[in-house]
């Protein structure tokens, strides 16, 4: 019997080549991305304390809830964020004077300058992400990735 996948099976004869696949070459970016990030490891922060705590320096003090929206996570993965940058001291929570159900989050006064020091490395990351591209296609790369989302 012969084991051989039928010609029209055949990834190679419908056109189908995981190579040329989006969500693979996604995460195969992705995951060169995550490694440079780990490089720089600033504070031991992950990708996701990384942004709440670079979108906090923007936003100023806010709810847990507007820092999940305005960082793209979930009700439960931005508690834990949040939870665990409190347990690292670089946040400070306070109840909303206007809403004792909600608690407002902002940068710790003692970390305020850490901001400056996430810029810093973030912008070396992503030099260093996009650096087999041309500056022309970094350009080009970062307005097509922003169509997609």
């Amino acid at each position: 019997m012969d084991a051989r996948v039928p010609e029209t099976d055949d990834p190679d004869t419908d056109g189908y080549r995981l190579d040329e696949q989006i969500g693979y070459l996604l995460r195969l970016a992705s995951q060169r991305h995550a490694g440079i990030f780990q490089t720089h490891a600033v504070r031991g922060l992950t990708p996701t304390q990384f942004s709440a705590l670079v979108r906090l320096g923007e936003l100023g003090e806010c709810s847990q809830n507007e820092l999940g929206r305005h960082t793209a996570m979930d009700v439960a993965t931005i508690k834990g964020v949040v939870d665990r940058l409190k347990a690292k001291g670089l946040v400070a929570l306070r109840p909303d004077p206007g809403d004792k159900r909600r608690t407002l989050i902002s940068i710790a006064p003692a970390h305020r300058d850490l901001v400056r020091a996430l810029h810093e490395a973030g912008r070396d990351i992503t030099r260093q992400t996009l650096k087999p591209l041309s500056a022309a296609e970094q350009r080009t790369l970062v307005r097509l990735m922003k169509k997609l989302i």
